[in-house]
């Protein structure tokens, strides 16, 4: 996964910015990040803490490790049934 060039605490520095009144060209200006950024931002981070917001990339992080388990634990388990068939 890409790695973002703003911080976290910068993410919601921005947000905060925009919540005080900043217009949204400026800060995607000032900030040099598109304005599709700054709606996907306040999509998914808009009313979160920065300790929420680190609690849900935990989350995402535990989530794609467990989905690579588990794929890789179907696949073993296919190569076993593969493997018992034969016999």
């Amino acid at each position: 996964m890409k790695k973002s060039r703003f911080t976290d605490s910068q993410i919601m520095a921005i947000l905060k910015q925009s919540e005080a009144g900043t217009p949204v060209p400026e800060l995607c200006r000032e900030h040099g990040m598109s304005s599709a950024t700054f709606y996907k931002w306040r999509a998914k981070f808009g009313g979160m803490d920065a300790s929420l917001m680190s609690r849900l990339k935990e989350l995402e992080d535990e989530n794609r490790r467990l989905k690579k388990m588990y794929a890789e634990e179907r696949l073993m388990s296919e190569l076993r049934k593969e493997a018992l068939e034969k016999k």
